[in-house]
């Protein structure tokens, strides 16, 4: 997938979850697979506390280094 569909794809997930793309710092070190698998496992209009609160299980439970199947292991947010 070309850097600007992820792109797309993120934006619209963030959209559709209910959180404001404007408003997640850009120095997250988050990578992009952990950041779609949170925005993926929300329901429409979650709201940001509900994305914070999915990273922060993530990353707790050691999701935020595996699962990435896309090839882009540092691909970061």
């Amino acid at each position: 997938m070309t850097q600007e569909k992820q792109f797309e794809e993120l934006l619209h997930e963030f959209e559709r979850v209910g959180v404001d793309p404007n408003t997640v710092s850009a120095g997250l070190a988050i990578p992009r697979v952990v950041v779609m698998r949170a925005l993926h496992s929300l329901a429409d209009g979650a709201g940001p506390t509900a994305f914070l609160a999915r990273i922060r299980v993530l990353m707790t439970a050691g999701d935020g280094d595996s699962g990435d199947t896309s090839g882009e292991r540092d691909g970061r947010i």
